[in-house]
């Protein structure tokens, strides 16, 4: 869809423009045109004019190394430079000159004023009567806001046959069919008031970033072929108190005169906040709330304008914005599942030119867990892979490449770890790994690699699962964390003692545990107990406990129980597979990488 709206220079540009105008005029016109009376000659013709006295005024101007004459009749201006003469003053005196020490004037007095000073001064308000009546007329008159603080700067975007469609969105076919009746009643509002029914006037998208609520907005305005209102929720935050109720009531102003459209605030979460328990408070977040619920109870239902907002907060909203009659429909947006992640990953390769051969359903697998956006960002990196390799096209090694690339970061070239060090890295991948083959409900290693990344990784296992992964009993859990302590289980068997390097295994072992037991429920003690609740859903899911000190210690204790217990359990299948992880170690030392087949090969030979 073609935005239609020219951006709009801020007023600093103008004055700006106007100064520097100034300034050149100042400091290369007016030389030129103040030296026009002024003739430079040599000092030979100096000394003859004296001599035959042909001088009228003289000024010595020994700061700037020369003389300023005039002739008899004080018309022409001349300038030569000064020289080392002892018998210039007597000179002078016999040439009858006059040097009484007042400044030759090179123009004349009233033009000199005209110039330096009324000339610049109109020039000024000239610009200044200009830029005003512009800014009144985009402010719709003198009665308006001053330079047009009160004026919605939301991008509009008009109808066309170009622009984005559900076609264009891939993996979120739940939200497409939620959106498609917006579509069905903007394309034809007249069966719906027969019947008596009305569409929400309140659409609200949520779900984790990158997963294409703005997209999906655009596309439903592309379906429906209407004007599109996009605006962020922070720009109707203003420095001055009331700046931002006066653009959301024009932004209602002109979606209403437009009709029927579509207006798109995202990010609403930054105005849309739950209000605090303040009286009289006069909060400019809460006046542009207030003036947001005045506006949407204000249009009538199957007035033509649907309100469409995206967040990914929406527990931090205001209930008087979700209410029934305004948010009233809630249209989840998540994280795509295999299906959709390959349907992605094809409307993307589409923009470059990739290889025929190229298996897309193993990539959506690979990249389980990502979003819309970090997909697109995959393609994008295996493209630039592909052309700093020198090859036209992108290939499936590309894109798994990839992957490595946004989970891990780019291979650093010049870390050189030492012989010692590559061996524990080895011995520590291959004990991740073998203690996940070694365990049932656990998914396929797929690479193992002890190439250090940008990222801090010395090295890393990766696993894909099959297919999608919804649930997860309390096996699998353990199974996962007894594979997340295999590597410094590993370490210890073999070198008798510990490392750094498994500092993320840890990390990401106790936040299982401790869920398994304050959120899952999974603990004989507590049971179905909820001793932990989750923040911000769909930013990362903090997680905070709601319980008593004495709880916490339990929990604590209960945590470190149960990872000691799968530590135990990882130490005792390595030692069980002593022979093969010596040699699975050697091999993934002496190739750095190794596949998910070879690994098999040496484990089952």
């Amino acid at each position: 869809m073609n935005e239609v709206k020219k951006p709009r220079k801020p007023l600093i540009y103008y004055y700006t423009i106007v100064l520097i105008a100034i300034i050149l005029f100042n400091f290369l016109a007016m030389p030129l045109i103040s030296g026009a009376r002024v003739k430079e000659v040599d000092y030979g013709t100096f000394i003859t004019m004296t001599q035959n006295k042909e001088v009228g005024k003289v000024e010595i101007q020994a700061q700037e190394n020369q003389i300023v004459f005039t002739d008899k009749d004080e018309k022409q201006v001349y300038k030569t430079g000064m020289v080392d003469d002892p018998d210039l003053t007597q000179r002078l005196y016999d040439s009858g000159a006059k040097f009484s020490g007042e400044i030759i004037e090179q123009m004349s007095p009233l033009l000199n004023i005209f110039l330096t000073w009324i000339l610049p001064i109109l020039i000024f308000v000239g610009i200044g009567q200009f830029m005003y009546k512009k800014l009144m007329e985009k402010a719709g008159g003198p009665n308006s806001m001053a330079f047009g603080l009160g004026k919605s700067n939301a991008k509009v975007y008009v109808k066309s046959s170009e622009g984005i469609k559900f076609s264009d969105v891939a993996g979120e076919d739940e939200a497409k069919e939620s959106l498609a009746e917006i579509v069905d009643y903007l394309h034809d509002p007249s069966k719906y008031k027969e019947v008596g029914a009305s569409m929400p006037k309140g659409i609200l998208l949520v779900g984790p970033p990158g997963t294409g609520k703005t997209m999906l907005a655009k596309a439903v305005a592309g379906e429906a072929n209407v004007s599109f209102f996009s605006m962020s929720g922070s720009e109707f935050v203003e420095m001055f108190v009331g700046m931002g109720a006066a653009k959301v009531r024009d932004l209602f102003k002109q979606a209403k005169e437009k009709a029927p459209c579509i207006v798109f605030i995202d990010e609403i979460d930054a105005i849309g906040k739950k209000r605090e328990g303040n009286i009289g408070g006069n909060d400019e977040r809460e006046q542009t709330l207030n003036q947001l619920l005045t506006e949407m109870d204000g249009f009538e239902e199957n007035s033509g304008v649907i309100i469409l907002a995206a967040t990914n907060r929406p527990e931090s909203l205001d209930p008087a914005l979700t209410r029934p009659g305004r948010f009233d429909r809630r249209v989840p947006v998540e994280l795509p599942d295999l299906k959709g992640r390959e349907e992605i990953l094809r409307v993307h390769a589409k923009k470059v030119k990739a290889s025929q051969n190229i298996d897309f359903g193993k990539i959506a697998r690979m990249a389980s867990g990502a979003s819309g956006a970090e997909l697109a960002n995959i393609v994008n990196e295996a493209a630039l892979r592909a052309v700093r390799n020198g090859r036209k096209t992108v290939t499936q090694e590309d894109l798994e490449e990839s992957i490595e690339v946004v989970i891990a970061g780019y291979q650093k070239k010049n870390a050189i770890l030492t012989d010692k060090e590559k061996m524990i890295v080895s011995y520590h991948e291959i004990g991740h790994a073998l203690v996940a083959a070694k365990q049932s409900h656990s998914a396929p290693v797929q690479k193992i690699t002890i190439v250090p990344r940008t990222s801090g990784a010395l090295g890393y296992t990766m696993q894909v699962d099959e297919g999608n992964h919804y649930l997860m009993s309390k096996e699998e859990i353990e199974n996962k964390i007894a594979t997340y302590t295999g590597g410094r289980a590993a370490e210890e068997i073999i070198f008798g003692s510990v490392t750094t390097g498994a500092s993320n295994d840890i990390e990401q072992a106790t936040k299982l545990a401790r869920a398994m037991i304050t959120r899952y429920g999974m603990s004989d003690d507590f049971g179905m107990v909820a001793l932990e609740t989750v923040n911000n859903q769909y930013l990362g899911g903090d997680a905070s406990l709601v319980c008593s000190a004495e709880t916490q210690t339990l929990i604590d204790k209960q945590v470190v129980e149960l990872i000691k217990k799968e530590y135990e359990k990882a130490k005792k299948i390595l030692t069980e597979n002593r022979s093969k992880l010596d040699k699975l170690a050697q091999f993934l030392y002496e190739k750095e990488t190794i596949t998910g087949e070879e690994f098999m090969e040496i484990l089952e030979a």
